[in-house]
């Protein structure tokens, strides 16, 4: 090929092809380009992925330097070509589509080619002179892709599993804030949208935290415990071949060292090889989190609902105008943004839980879909509870006297004198508010049930909101 030449001819088992000859990846993912032209988002767009598959490439280079089957200049290559792409370089040579056929093959040859270029060109070659160095007979030694690919996907979720923790803890101190905040301000609480029984704006706010906790708890546990078992070294189907006996622990060993997680080998290469079990469940805890924020978002909306007509308990920061027509309308935007994305997670799980069943014998071909579904997941949520968080938490603010005047002058008040006046007499008062449209406190006092200093004092917050019940007089 000579400098000026706009293209270069690679060949494989189906023929010949020009690949552009600036292009770090070669023919098969060529043909994987041509081929897949489905969702549109590469490879790329998920650099954790595409750093994971360096550093299982790296990994096996290394671990075959050792037992002498790669020599130390192809290895030194690869290895400074695995260097570069850890580091952020070439990722935009991978271009593959996330949803593929072939198991994920075409990852693979991705990943084996834009590292075999990358060292050619290291080691003084040109892009494409194979004979040098070769993305299967040397990039890929001792592996297939049924060993490297789902190895690099649990490293990467691994890797962005951090940044996922991070954005929810955030949230978390963000509602606990709030929680802090309006722990003075009394309003009504509500069941099935009906008025219920005396709270404070505090204690909701940091029942959202609470509930959030739980799953930063959970999710802090569960990914040490699904993901870091990996099949590498089982390479086709589980049972070594084309393996050096000894290649499995050390490649392993070095993963464990070069992604900074502690990734072991798994008990059973055949039954890790073909299982996706470990993806369902973690799938499972996103969408649980996802299920969760959009319950918050949706009492946010109603909570700020109005602001006239509404309950218009709290106020969301105004962030666009919400109306081509209607003047002056203000919508919840960034509620409604988190709602969208947690029912897009809600549905990645299900096509995850899906492409998991879907497999057949000893390997699981609908790996592409399990990977793209399960980091399209954690990249939502994660930016989806910074957008909730910055735009719209952190800005809220309380109409403490609404709040309050919502209280006083709800049905649901009268529970709170139900231990002092009794269920007969709660329930009358109860009724004529409801006929009359008075006030349960307006009636008490016309009625003398209680005098103002025992209203006063069932009336205090402390008393409204934890449990109390006074002991019967002598």
């Amino acid at each position: 090929m000579s400098p000026a030449a706009s293209s270069r001819i690679e060949k494989d088992l189906l023929g010949a092809l020009e690949v552009p000859a600036e292009a770090y990846y070669g023919i098969q993912t060529l043909r994987a380009v041509q081929n897949f032209r489905l969702s549109g988002v590469p490879l790329s767009h998920y650099p954790k992925l595409v750093t994971a598959l360096a550093m299982v490439k790296q990994a096996a280079a290394d671990a075959n330097r050792k037992l002498g089957h790669l020599s130390a200049a192809k290895h030194t290559a690869i290895s400074t070509a695995c260097a570069r792409i850890i580091q952020g370089e070439f990722h935009d040579q991978f271009v593959v589509d996330m949803i593929q056929g072939g198991a994920g093959t075409s990852t693979n040859m991705n990943a084996n080619e834009v590292i075999a270029n990358v060292a050619l060109e290291a080691m003084g070659f040109e892009k494409g002179e194979y004979q040098h160095l070769h993305p299967n007979n040397d990039v890929n030694m001792a592996q297939s892709t049924n060993d490297a690919y789902p190895t690099a996907i649990r490293v990467g979720l691994l890797l962005g599993h951090d940044s996922l923790l991070a954005s929810l803890d955030k949230l978390i101190q963000s509602l606990a804030a709030k929680g802090l905040e309006f722990g003075h301000v009394l309003k009504m609480g509500r069941t099935q949208l009906q008025d219920a029984v005396p709270m404070t704006l505090g204690q909701e706010f940091r029942a959202f935290a609470t509930t959030l906790g739980e799953d930063l708890q959970h999710l802090k546990l569960l990914a040490p415990t699904l993901l870091t078992e990996v099949n590498l070294g089982g390479t086709a189907i589980g049972t070594g071949i084309n393996a050096d006996p000894q290649y499995q622990k050390l490649a392993v060993e070095r993963l464990a060292i070069i992604s900074g997680h502690p990734v072991t080998p798994a008990a059973d290469l055949i039954e890790a090889t073909s299982d996706m079990g470990a993806f369902v469940l973690f799938s499972g805890m996103l969408k649980r989190l996802a299920v969760k924020l959009s319950k918050i978002c949706n009492d946010l909306r109603l909570l700020s609902s109005g602001p006239r007509t509404g309950i218009n308990e709290i106020n969301l920061p105004a962030r666009q105008p919400g109306s081509s027509i209607m003047p002056g309308k203000v919508n919840p935007v960034i509620p409604e943004a988190v709602n969208q994305v947690a029912f897009e997670v809600i549905g990645n799980d299900l096509a995850l839980t899906i492409a998991a069943e879907g497999g057949q014998l000893q390997l699981n071909v609908m790996e592409p879909l399990i990977a793209y579904k399960i980091f399209d997941s954690i990249r939502l949520l994660s930016r989806a509870m910074d957008m909730l968080r910055e735009l719209c938490i952190d800005g809220i603010t309380a109409n403490e006297e609404h709040c309050r005047h919502l209280m006083e002058n709800s049905i649901g008040l009268v529970t709170a004198l139900n231990p002092y006046i009794g269920y007969e007499n709660a329930t009358r008062i109860a009724k004529i508010a409801l006929d009359s449209g008075r006030g349960v406190l307006e009636l008490v006092r016309e009625e003398q049930l209680l005098d103002d200093a025992t209203l006063a004092d069932i009336l205090r917050p402390e008393n409204m909101i934890a449990p109390r019940l006074v002991p019967l007089s002598a």
